[in-house]
């Protein structure tokens, strides 16, 4: 096995926060995402609002998502519209088309909780068990099991 030498060197912080360096050019592209989707939001009717975002820019095209098939659809007859809309915020001039992806929102399932019941007989016998045992730590856990029972 060959170790191989990095021929780049780090780059100075101070030259990649520039307009010109890699995080000048993200924090750029970032703030232009955000007036659009900001536009887009102000231009769509209310209950639309919250289920369309702005997903990127990429080759003059910008990426719109939505969480429902029917609003993507809704959004391909107001693409003309939108394009209209787009290009008057500054960088946005350049945009030749939309396209459209649909991402489901799926809600997180909180996972069910089993409840254990142990019988009043069964403590009993735990605690019996428990009393004759002479180790500590198996005591100890027979004492903590049966604990666990409802009380007579």
């Amino acid at each position: 096995m060959s170790i191989k030498v990095k021929r780049s060197r780090a780059q100075p912080i101070g030259q990649l926060l520039t307009p010109r360096g890699s995080i000048g050019q993200l924090m750029q592209a970032s703030r232009l995402i955000e007036q659009a989707q900001s536009r887009l939001r102000a231009a769509l009717p209310e209950p639309m609002r919250e289920h369309v975002f702005v997903g990127g820019l990429r080759q003059g095209r910008l990426t719109l998502i939505c969480n429902r098939a029917a609003l993507l659809t809704w959004l391909r007859f107001e693409q003309p519209r939108l394009l209209t809309l787009l290009h008057g915020i500054p960088g946005f001039e350049g945009v030749t088309g939309l396209h459209f992806k649909v991402r489901p929102v799926r809600p997180v399932k909180t996972p069910r909780r089993y409840q254990r019941s142990l019988p009043a007989s069964a403590g009993r016998v735990l605690n019996e068990c428990a009393e004759d045992t002479p180790d500590p730590k198996l005591k100890n856990a027979l004492e903590r099991l049966a604990a666990h029972a409802p009380r007579e």
